[in-house]
């Protein structure tokens, strides 16, 4: 076993601060990855702060993790020492079920987390990227572009898949119309894919104080749903909608902006879920889906096609001693878009 320095959580109610973990030595099949930056999702700060009621401590946070890989095992075919390397929100799956066989493990009755979770042996709890190494099977480690600069890249392992996903499955392309609500860490995300993609995108947003960012970062169009013109102008007008909040929102209005069998898709989890009628769905055959991340297959996709429209996220750079500040500020949405840690500065 190997002692490696960390930053994280004893318990729900405390700040995160140094911690010294244990990283199991490599195995047959394992790439050993010095992690460079980790990028902080709000995942992270619910989990930490036991918000959504499942955490385990010890806990260090982190799945936007990138690094250059330090080792191999005997097996490992796929990497070699100095690439770069990412580590999503998985580690590991069952890989027996259907969902695992198909390539979608995000979907895995028994998914193994990158943080906040039993590894295999089911007594081992696995830890994040807010530290200064890890070491993960190769079936479950991305290869990162080249032109892709690290820093900027570590919020594509979770920001990234998570709204290049639905885009996919949905088969966004040229001559659809795509809504963005809400333009943070997920939505600047979803605005700059769907753009590479060649729809049409339009941001909706509460007001209009974003408008010039979301047309830097690709959009079309942009409207503030707190003006109730927007939603008669826009009836029936998008084939999809990504609705990266986590806010309780009227359901019933966006789904009547969706054209016949239009879909729209939650990437948030509202706390308190709003009330839905029927009749917006079945008055145009529409469709509210959900969707979650991605599998390690569409995840390189993923990576790839960010490469190839060099995408990256629009990142603050802080050191892991801002950390518990950058929580708060995330609570307030004062970041854009997304807070990565520089692990050079774990000491």
């Amino acid at each position: 076993m190997d002692q490696i320095k960390a930053y994280g959580v004893l318990n729900a109610t405390q700040p995160l601060g140094p911690l010294q973990i244990i990283r199991r030595l490599i195995g047959a099949n394992d790439v050993a990855i010095n992690i460079t930056y980790c990028g902080v999702c709000h995942s992270d700060i619910h989990q930490a702060r036991n918000e959504w009621r499942n955490s385990l401590y010890p806990m260090v946070p982190g799945h936007e993790i990138v690094g250059i890989v330090a080792d191999v095992g005997t097996n490992v075919k796929k990497f070699k020492i100095g690439d770069k390397v990412g580590v999503g929100c998985l580690v590991d799956s069952c890989r027996d079920c259907l969902d695992c066989r198909e390539g979608l493990e995000q979907f895995c009755l028994k998914p193994i987390f990158t943080y906040n979770c039993l590894e295999k042996d089911n007594k081992t709890l696995a830890q994040g990227g807010y530290s200064t190494k890890i070491v993960v099977d190769q079936d479950f480690v991305l290869r990162i572009p080249d032109n892709l600069p690290l820093d900027q890249a570590a919020p594509l392992l979770c920001a990234g898949i998570t709204t290049y996903s639905p885009l996919h499955h949905w088969n966004v392309g040229p001559g659809k119309r795509v809504a963005i609500i809400g333009l943070g860490g997920l939505g600047h995300m979803a605005v700059k894919i769907a753009h590479a993609m060649k729809a049409e995108v339009t941001v909706l947003s509460r007001t209009l104080d974003k408008g010039d960012d979301a047309k830097r970062l690709g959009s079309d169009h942009v409207y503030a749903t707190n003006d109730p013109k927007t939603f008669e102008k826009l009836s029936r007008h998008f084939d999809l909608i990504i609705n990266t909040v986590s806010v309780k929102l009227d359901w019933g209005a966006y789904l009547g902006l969706l054209k016949r069998d239009g879909c729209m898709v939650l990437l948030g989890v509202p706390t308190d879920a709003p009330e839905l009628q029927a009749s917006p769905l079945i008055m145009a055959r529409r469709s509210l889906a959900g969707s979650l991340i991605g599998g390690i297959k569409e995840t390189q996709e993923m990576l790839n096609f960010c490469g190839q429209h060099n995408i990256t996220s629009d990142i603050e750079l802080i050191s892991i001693d801002k950390i518990n500040e950058a929580y708060e500020r995330i609570i307030k949405a004062d970041v854009k878009y997304r807070f990565v840690i520089d692990i050079a500065s774990l000491k």
